[in-house]
């Protein structure tokens, strides 16, 4: 099958640090070649793939030193897939919704994977005015906010294998890998530790808009039980992780899917997290961590954590959250909405809300789409929720 795999542009695919979206994608697109796939790449020139790269900006605009404007580079990157459009049998969309508006019109299905939030005002009338785009959700728990959206099946994040490796052993220190940021609540993390008597490693991204918060925790990272390492590049999350007594997810928000649960999952490490979100759906209680409601409940499971097989939690991860599962699942969904003749049904488009809208009239062939500057040359990487106890 020939498919395009559309990336957000703040981040290379795969990303150096930081970035559970374009991990994501790197992970599908890599896999679907492995399966024989024709695949396209739009996303950043700095991204490494061995799938066909087409790319508007040669860097990701987060680590660029003067970056260009996110929405000049998104809509290059846009018209970029609208001139190749026939060329694909489906096209995979990972932009939340700013793709729409065109594709909806795109003569090849177009597929739709929400990464984020869903609880925001803005998105019921999205998904109302773009009834007839097909999406796809990460956990049955992000469609809560927007349960009458066009879902059209659920795909679970999966990871390679040969990306993270069994650890049998324990280490002696407990881990928050990812955001300092409000809904993360580093400041729980830091607390479970203190009262469990452990180590805390703290090896987290400080984003601009988490400054607010970062300032007021700062203070907390300076406890003798912490050690901030900071942001971590993704060939040393394997021996953090792995060597790790627990991961800890305190979360306080509805979190999507959180990656680092299966990432850790992968690594034999269980996971001690708050139930919000996908935690309930990702988190097999008792098998591969403890989901908890409390501090009291998060402390008490760290005591516990000697009870779990580190064996188990890898099974699980191999069960459940492979790339290879993953890609396979979304296969199923690109047959759906594709014919048998493997072209395309274009999804029909109805102007719901507003009624100045116009039906879509054909696009006009215009000249090749520009480069806001020359891109960097291709590189090749060959190389619902069920009740739970509370422990």
């Amino acid at each position: 099958m020939r498919i395009a795999q559309v990336a957000p542009v703040f981040e290379s695919v795969p990303p150096r640090y930081y970035g559970g979206t374009e991990r994501v994608v790197s992970y599908l697109t890599e896999e679907l070649v492995a399966q024989g796939h024709e695949v396209t790449l739009f996303a950043t020139g700095d991204s490494r793939t061995r799938a066909r790269l087409v790319s508007v900006y040669p860097e990701s605009l987060r680590l660029a030193e003067r970056p260009a404007e996110a929405g000049a580079v998104m809509a290059l990157t846009l018209e970029a897939v609208m001139r190749e459009v026939e060329q694909f049998d489906v096209i995979h969309a990972h932009l939340d919704y700013q793709h729409l508006p065109l594709f909806v019109r795109a003569p090849v299905p177009v597929l739709t994977t929400l990464h984020g939030r869903l609880d925001l005002p803005h998105w019921p009338l999205i998904t109302r005015t773009f009834r007839d785009a097909p999406l796809a959700s990460i956990s049955l728990a992000q469609r809560r906010p927007i349960p009458d959206a066009n879902w059209i099946g659920n795909v679970y994040h999966g990871l390679p294998f040969g990306s993270y490796h069994h650890h049998p052993q324990h280490g002696s220190y407990l881990l928050f890998l990812g955001r300092i940021s409000r809904e993360k609540r580093v400041d729980r993390a830091i607390e479970i530790a203190r009262r469990s008597g452990m180590q805390l490693k703290v090896a987290a991204k400080v984003a601009d808009a988490d400054r607010e918060y970062y300032d007021r925790v700062a203070s907390l990272l300076d406890d003798p039980i912490v050690d901030f390492v900071g942001e971590v590049a993704e060939d040393a999350k394997d021996d953090l992780i792995g060597n790790a007594y627990a991961l800890l997810a305190p979360i306080e928000w509805p979190e999507p899917f959180g990656l680092v649960i299966v990432e850790a999952m992968a690594c034999g490490t269980p996971v001690i997290a708050y139930r919000h979100g996908s935690v309930p759906e990702l988190v097999d209680h008792g098998v591969t961590g403890f989901v908890v409601d409390d501090l009291p409940a998060a402390v008490h499971a760290v005591e516990r954590v000697a009870e779990l097989d580190r064996d188990a939690c890898r099974t699980a991860w191999e069960a459940r959250f492979t790339a290879r599962r993953m890609a396979c699942d979304y296969m199923e969904l690109y047959g759906q909405l594709t014919d048998a003749r493997g072209r395309a049904r274009a999804p029909r488009f109805e102007a719901s809300l507003n009624p100045i809208l116009t039906p879509p009239r054909p696009l006009a062939r215009r000249a090749p789409v520009g480069q806001l500057a020359p891109s960097a040359p291709m590189a090749d990487n060959r190389d619902l929720e069920q009740p739970t106890p509370t422990v």
